[in-house]
């Protein structure tokens, strides 16, 4: 009886993701990933200016509706992501372990915090509002009350030293409140944020409010830095010679920009990164004898 023949693998297709939808690159460039020893783990698209301005224009069109969800939807939506990457733990514990070089224990430990954050950030949607507004004392019969509102369409550069649980701690914080995101993921290790993409795409979340890319972090920065339909920009995953240079192009349009740091993705992240992408509206309403009508500036 002959040996029966060993089975040839069928190796995963990464592609982007934008606007809801799965598109390879539309240059058609791929780049090989390899993991810490040189050995190929996939060929993941290599996203172009193009690309970028794709995503920017889906995350606008989404804005609107998700901006205009109710703190509480915002919420559930992101615990059933976290829901979701529970149920494909093991996978993306296996893609950690291989892209990062590390073992898969400590890989394990970290897609366990990746799911813990953003069980904790979803439930920091309800209540970020009670923190970053109130009532506010002014001289005159008048109500006066400040709330939080999303900034827009915010571009990520994912953090290079974390490929799971540095992405949740960026992308999060910025859609929990409300924000639409266009994510550049990490240059080396980027099938963490792509498979993260299958996760949001089988989920709540609707199309366009999170857009990954995976490529060169320089080739996708300068023109998400550089659009005028880009309100905010986080540079995380920025060297400092590239974050001085997408400083400079995110000056023309007055973007919020988020500097790189130093960071320790396994503290504790507080509000930070959520305040950075809100916007403050103020409105002034007349009490006593003055009638109901009120204004807003």
């Amino acid at each position: 009886m002959s040996e029966r023949p060993e089975r040839l693998a069928v190796l995963k297709t990464y592609k982007l993701f934008v606007g809801g939808k799965f598109p390879r690159s539309e240059s058609g460039r791929v780049y090989e990933v390899t993991d810490s020893k040189g050995r190929l783990l996939a060929n993941a698209p290599l996203a172009s200016r193009k690309d970028a301005r794709d995503a920017v224009g889906a995350a606008r069109k989404a804005f609107g509706g998700w901006s205009g969800a109710t703190a509480y939807n915002r919420g559930q939506v992101l615990y059933r992501v976290a829901e979701m990457l529970e149920g494909r733990r093991e996978q993306f514990t296996a893609e950690v372990a291989a892209g990062s070089g590390i073992s898969r224990a400590k890989a394990a430990a970290e897609v366990d915090a990746a799911i813990d954050r953003w069980v904790w950030y979803a439930g920091w949607s309800d209540k970020i509002a009670q923190v970053a507004g109130g009532a506010n004392p002014v001289a005159g019969p008048f109500f006066n009350l400040s709330t939080p509102e999303p900034t827009g369409v915010v571009a990520v550069l994912a953090p290079q030293d974390s490929a799971l649980l540095g992405l949740v701690s960026v992308v999060a914080p910025a859609i929990v409140t409300g924000n639409t995101v266009v994510v550049a993921a990490n240059e080396k290790a980027p099938l963490p944020a792509l498979s993260l993409a299958e996760v949001l795409a089988t989920s709540d979340v609707p199309g366009g409010v999170v857009n990954v890319l995976s490529g060169r972090t320089a080739e996708l920065g300068a023109p998400l830095a550089a659009h005028q339909d880009v309100n905010a920009i986080d540079l995380a995953g920025a060297d400092a010679e590239l974050a001085k240079e997408l400083q400079i192009a995110a000056a023309d349009n007055l973007k919020r920009v988020v500097r790189p740091r130093a960071e320790r993705w396994t503290t504790d992240p507080g509000t930070d990164r959520m305040l950075a992408f809100l916007e403050t509206k103020t409105v002034w309403h007349p009490t006593g004898s003055l009638g109901a009508s009120g204004s807003a500036y």
